[in-house]
Parts: C-alpha cells; sequence; structure tokens
C-alpha cells in the first residue's frame, strides 16, 4: 500500500492568481527584509499590490516574460518571473533573467523552490534561451545556497540599489548565472 502523495505542480500564472501572488509577495518581502530596509518600505497596500499583478499578467511588456506559480493543491505557495535579460552586459537574445524567485516563508525546505526553479528553467529553455542570470541580495545566504547547488554561480557582476532615491536605504546585490541549455 503506498502513502498520499501532496497533491503539488507549476504552471504558468493565470490572472486569477494576481491577488495570491501579491499577498505572498507582500507577505515574503516583509519576512526576508525585516530589519533589511526600514518597516515603512515593505507597507504595500495589498489592493494596489494585486492591480499591478494583474497587469502584469494580462499585458505583460514582452511576450517573453512569463509568470511561473508553485502551487499546493490550489494555494499559490511560490513565484517566479522570467524575461529576457535586461543588464547591457549580457546577449540580449541568448540571456535570459530569473527576475524574482520567491517561496513562501513557511513552505520553504518542502520541495517547491526546486520544482519552481526547473519549472522556470526548462520554460526559459523552451523561449530558446541559453543562459539566465539572477540578481540577489548579497546577504541572502540562503537563497544564494540554494541557487549554487543547483548550478548556478556567481560571475562577478554586483551592483548597489537605492531602495528609496535619497541613499539612505540601499541593499548589496550579485548577481548568479547558469547555463540553461547547450548552443546548437
Amino acid at each position: 500500500m503506498s502513502s498520499p502523495s501532496a497533491d503539488v505542480s507549476c504552471r504558468v500564472a493565470w490572472s486569477d492568481d494576481a491577488p495570491a501572488i501579491a499577498a505572498l509577495q507582500l507577505a515574503a518581502r516583509q519576512h526576508d527584509l525585516a530589519g533589511v530596509v526600514p518597516d515603512a518600505a515593505l507597507q504595500v497596500d495589498p489592493d494596489v499590490a494585486a492591480a499591478a499583478w494583474q497587469r502584469t499578467l494580462t499585458r505583460p511588456d514582452d511576450a517573453r516574460v512569463r509568470v511561473l506559480v508553485a502551487l499546493e493543491r490550489n494555494r499559490v505557495v511560490g513565484f517566479a518571473i522570467t524575461s529576457p535579460a535586461g543588464d547591457p552586459d549580457t546577449d540580449q537574445v541568448a540571456d535570459a533573467e530569473l527576475l524574482e524567485f520567491t517561496i513562501d516563508p513557511r513552505e520553504r525546505g518542502k520541495g517547491h523552490g526546486s520544482r519552481l526553479l526547473q519549472a522556470a528553467v526548462d520554460t526559459m529553455a523552451a523561449d530558446r534561451f541559453t543562459r539566465s542570470v539572477t540578481w540577489l541580495m548579497a546577504s541572502d545566504d540562503a537563497l544564494r545556497g540554494f541557487l549554487e547547488s543547483a548550478g548556478w554561480a556567481p560571475d562577478t557582476a554586483h551592483r548597489e540599489l537605492d531602495l528609496d532615491g535619497t541613499g539612505t536605504t540601499t541593499v548589496k546585490q550579485v548577481r548568479l548565472h547558469t547555463t540553461i541549455a547547450e548552443s546548437a
């Protein structure tokens, strides 16, 4: 007799997912950025965030922008955004970017991240990208360790983001990269 398995999956996000993605993004940012950025910067109106996600899901700026969700049953527990890479030192045809990769902090370590990352890489490969980059906070050892264990590596690029435009709230980021498909 086999034991029941969890009902988990990944798929392209639907417009109906906008409120759930917005709520997850806000909760994860409050969890992950607490103490890194001022609390006021983390206070976003959930309705405004859901409306922004609705626009992203229904009218992306580029047809190759994809939003994927990780699900447990019908509940969104993670999301990823893939797109063409935007950095000037990347190949605008061959390079993709994992713009955001977020797993519900309460659901981390349950396999959702691995499934979602594989779905994101498969999506980028289907869009004929051969390499991907992603930016993450230099202090995010957990995400960096997760990505490095999946074959991503630092490529020496780094930047400092000014989150409030005044120079008082800055975040240092490093860029990782991976080969996602062999060139033909």
